[in-house]
């Protein structure tokens, strides 16, 4: 029986993505000042308005209406006929200052990692699989990829009727042992001007955007293609759906092929252990299958607020290891530190680089230069595991 796995990502236009880089740009903006910054920021976006709350603690001073104006106008609202707009829309910030119980478990560490305690409870995962060059579930990759190109597209003007909202999805089919045998379905839906038809950019996606990025071995005469499907698409953005900062995290993520603890990314500083955790996670798994221990690694790492050591930490290698679990997890403990403080000092996460995480992915990503990507510890790996 033929299998199929489906992932999906969306435009950097999309409602809840416009609200993630805003959260992000501020944040970006606030280290840039005071890289100890401690920060929470949440985000909404609808008709013509953004809402700008949540905690952040700073010395640092930044203009919030600036940066969420620039930042929609970035994104490419830029047009009153788009509905939301970076001229028109209405910022408004009701950010506080951090609570005092959450900052007492972070603010005491004194350069200490066993003194800098996680910034609250809760468990990430990381993941990494050889099917891709990034690492990274195949559907989900060519999901991103599909928006990359229809951003590009877009921005270097190859048609001149898109809007900056767009969806894409990939279906793959599988064989019986997982392996992918071909691709089964796409979906892409993006905005448009009234005045393109339907024909037309049916015709323009498939050739500029999905031809673009599907691998030809991959596609065959029964590969279906679904495109802008509902017909019309000319009202979208905040305008058309509200949106909201961590509300993609499976898009953010691994895209469904494997668990999530449930914590957002975007607007959180780097000692809250939803972000911090969840991107060391995705280094160590990435490492190991780089270093051939296994085809697929997820690890699941828990923390309580205020604890440096983890609660605890599981290695699933779904019957892909090359070496004993216990070989793999001696390893891991042997070679990564999961202290909040140690993280941030491994990866350096108190820089202003999380703007560009915030639509297409936070892993993979050939096209940034993330710690947390880097292949740095496949070498110690290999020794170690001899």
């Amino acid at each position: 029986m033929t299998k199929y796995f489906t992932a999906e990502s969306v435009a950097n236009g999309h409602p809840d993505k416009v609200a993630d880089q805003i959260a992000d740009a501020i944040l970006d903006a606030v280290l840039e000042q005071d890289p100890k910054a401690r920060a929470a920021i949440e985000v909404t976006t609808s008709t013509g308005d953004v809402s700008i709350f949540g905690e952040l603690s700073t010395t640092a001073y930044v203009n919030i209406r600036q940066i969420a104006v620039e930042t929609v106008r970035a994104i490419g609202y830029d047009k009153p006929e788009l509905g939301f707009s970076a001229d028109s829309i209405n910022v408004s910030n009701k950010i506080v200052e951090q609570s005092a119980d959450i900052a007492q478990a972070v603010d005491n560490a004194d350069d200490d990692p066993d003194q800098l305690g996680a910034g609250d409870q809760g468990m990430v995962f990381g993941y990494a699989t050889n099917e891709t060059a990034d690492y990274l579930p195949l559907a989900l990759d060519l999901s991103h990829q599909l928006m990359r190109q229809i951003r590009a597209v877009r921005e270097e003007g190859q048609v001149a009727y898109l809007r900056p909202d767009a969806k894409g999805e990939v279906t793959l089919a599988l064989s019986d042992d997982g392996s992918v045998e071909r691709i089964a379905a796409v979906v892409l839906s993006t905005q448009h001007d009234a005045d393109v038809s339907l024909e037309q950019l049916r015709e323009d996606m498939k050739k500029l955007v999905i031809d673009q990025v599907l691998p030809a071995d991959l596609v065959d005469e029964e590969t279906k293609y679904y495109i802008n499907p509902s017909g019309r698409f000319v009202l979208g953005g905040p305008q058309a759906d509200s949106g909201l900062t961590g509300r993609k995290i499976i898009v953010d993520t691994y895209g469904g092929a494997a668990h999530h603890g449930g914590g957002a990314f975007s607007g959180k500083d780097s000692t809250k252990v939803d972000r911090s955790g969840a991107y060391y996670a995705r280094y160590v798994a990435k490492n190991l299958v780089a270093a051939g221990l296994a085809d697929k690694a997820e690890l699941q790492v828990a923390y309580a607020i205020g604890v440096a050591e983890p609660v605890s930490l599981n290695i699933e290698t779904f019957g892909t290891a090359k070496v004993s679990e216990d070989k793999i997890e001696k390893v891991v403990k042997e070679l990564f530190d999961f202290r909040p403080l140690s993280i941030i000092r491994s990866l350096d996460l108190q820089k202003p680089i999380y703007k560009q995480t915030a639509a297409y992915g936070h892993f993979g990503r050939p096209d940034l230069d993330l710690p947390w990507e880097r292949l740095d510890k496949v070498d110690e790996i290999k020794a170690a595991i001899q």
